[in-house]
């Protein structure tokens, strides 16, 4: 079993940056893929990107080149930078974890609001 307890998000201005941490505990170890993804009401759960154990990042088309995916391998954490706000990216923000087991355990969610 994994846990991921999120933390950052709430409110930004347009143009301005947010950074959201997403802490693993439990069987760390089992740990592959780390990533995000976010969920507008009524839209079905976006997938922004995600990490590789060996570090390789894969971008969505609605993070490139705004939002930056990084991972601790130390303190386990994995984290989403994002930049250049925009009010479209009024979300619930979630990160997630795969594992060998197999498994896929989702953060507790985020709310991030963007406004004008």
């Amino acid at each position: 079993q994994v846990q991921l307890v999120q933390s950052g998000g709430g409110l930004a201005q347009v143009g301005g940056s947010l950074r959201l941490s997403c802490v693993a505990s439990g069987d760390i170890f089992t740990i592959n893929v780390m990533g995000w993804y976010r969920q507008i009401p009524g839209r079905d759960r976006e997938r922004l990107g995600t990490i590789s154990k060996a570090g390789q990042v894969s971008y969505g088309d609605s993070a490139k080149g705004r939002f930056t995916i990084s991972r601790d391998y130390v303190k386990n954490t994995v984290s989403l930078q994002m930049n250049y706000l925009k009010p479209e990216d009024t979300a619930v923000y979630y990160c997630s974890a795969s594992t060998t087991e197999p498994g896929f355990y989702w953060g507790q969610g985020t709310q991030v609001t963007v406004s004008s």
